[in-house]
């Protein structure tokens, strides 16, 4: 626990850090805590899964007296980040301070009387304002801002409900801001919110040297019938299957389903409820090893030992290809990154050569045995079928792409 000493916590907090066995800090955490503890405004590029959580919840443990009013608020993008932001500040706080988690989708009369009285508050912008708007919360006490994952907040639109949030909390206070990128547009939002920020920046944690990365251009009708095939040949211990929509997602998680595979889904769509049910399930991971999700689980949720991921859509958006990848690869250990190409994700994929540093590399099509599969009109149909390795899988009319290039984007 000697780093962590030396970083200024008390020791109250390396106590509990201690029964939470976490003994070494990460590289966000050891930049960002001494300047958190010294009151000092900080725009932290880090990427997913460094460690920011405990980075600025140490600033508001160690600062934050409990007087039943709203002192510290932690904006996120989606719920299931708030939820999770909520209960890692309760596990550090070890229950001294009241930390209540808010988000759309749940009765509003309820959760704000399970408001009362609360210390810590983490939500998303769009329940916060609501909140704001109907006069169940004042922020005029609040001394620490946290804007968690603030470049997926504007990617989702949330810019003006944060900006309107931001107006309610009293000017002297302390604000960091995290993001897994800094565009221009964000530093320049990211100053307009801070006073005299100091800026820090962390690798990625992904360890590129124990990530591969994999790409099969395959016919439209075999891209269901190739997850199955490599679902069942590859050996995985937790594995991810991105969609682009919560459509698709319900459709791989269905026929997945139906042919013995089991599998659930995590979207936007589903109750919370059921979303943070089916969370639990998968990091306890005796009874589910595949979550089909679409890009809403890809930011932020603590999600330990995930060995597969696969992209059944190539994400339109080339950073989020590497949130997704970032799932795997953690803590010294080995993970694949495997992109099932149609020819609707060739665009989205070149896009992601030519924006990214990245090596991904072709696989050769394997037989495939045809999948009966299961559309929303609940008609089956084929999903493809074998085909002679020489063709490697396409139709005599697909001419296939080559999509081999070095790391300035040439083919």
């Amino acid at each position: 626990m000697d780093k962590f000493r030396k970083l200024g916590l008390s020791e109250k907090v390396l106590k509990t850090l201690e029964g939470m066995k976490i003994d070494t800090p990460s590289e966000i955490q050891e930049k960002t805590i001494p300047l958190a503890l010294k009151g000092k405004d900080i725009i932290g590029a880090s990427k997913t899964g460094s460690g920011k959580t405990l980075a600025f919840a140490s600033a508001i443990i160690e600062k934050i007296a409990p007087e039943k009013k709203v002192k510290a608020i932690v904006l996120t993008p989606t719920r299931e980040l708030a939820v999770q932001v909520a209960d890692s500040i309760k596990q550090f706080s070890k229950g001294n301070l009241k930390v209540v988690s808010v988000y759309g989708g749940v009765n509003i009369e309820s959760q704000t009387r399970n408001m009362r009285g609360t210390d810590v508050l983490v939500g998303t912008p769009g329940r916060i304002l609501d909140h704001l708007n109907r006069g169940s919360l004042s922020l005029r006490k609040v001394e620490i801002l946290v804007l968690d994952e603030f470049d997926r907040m504007l990617d989702m639109g949330f810019s003006r409900d944060v900006g309107k949030i931001i107006d309610e909390c009293p000017k002297e206070r302390q604000t960091m801001l995290f993001s897994a990128t800094i565009s221009s547009d964000i530093d320049y939002l990211a100053k307009k919110y801070t006073n005299k920020p100091v800026e820090v920046s962390v690798e990625s944690h992904v360890d590129h040297t124990k990530l591969k990365q994999v790409y099969y251009d395959v016919p439209d009708q075999l891209k269901f019938s190739l997850l199955v095939h490599l679902l069942k040949k590859e050996k995985s211990h937790l594995v991810m299957v991105f969609c682009a929509t919560r459509k698709n997602a319900d459709f791989v998680t269905k026929n997945l389903n139906n042919i013995g595979i089991t599998a659930k889904a995590i979207h936007g769509g589903l109750e919370q409820n059921k979303r943070i049910r089916v969370l639990n399930e998968f990091n306890d991971n005796k009874k589910l090893n595949i979550l089909v999700c679409t890009d809403v689980a890809a930011r932020g949720l603590d999600i330990k030992g995930i060995t597969h991921v696969y992209n059944y859509d190539i994400p339109s958006i080339s950073s989020d290809y590497i949130h997704r990848i970032g799932r795997t690869a953690r803590a010294g250990k080995e993970g694949i990154a495997i992109n099932i190409l149609a020819s609707r994700d060739y665009e989205n994929f070149s896009n992601i050569l030519n924006r990214e540093n990245v090596d991904i590399k072709e696989e050769e099509l394997p037989y495939l045995n045809k999948i009966n599969i299961v559309r929303d009109n609940d008609r089956s149909s084929r999903d493809g079928g074998s085909r002679d390795r020489n063709s490697r899988g396409r139709d005599n009319s697909r001419s296939g792409r080559n999509f081999s290039r070095d790391r300035r984007g040439r083919r």
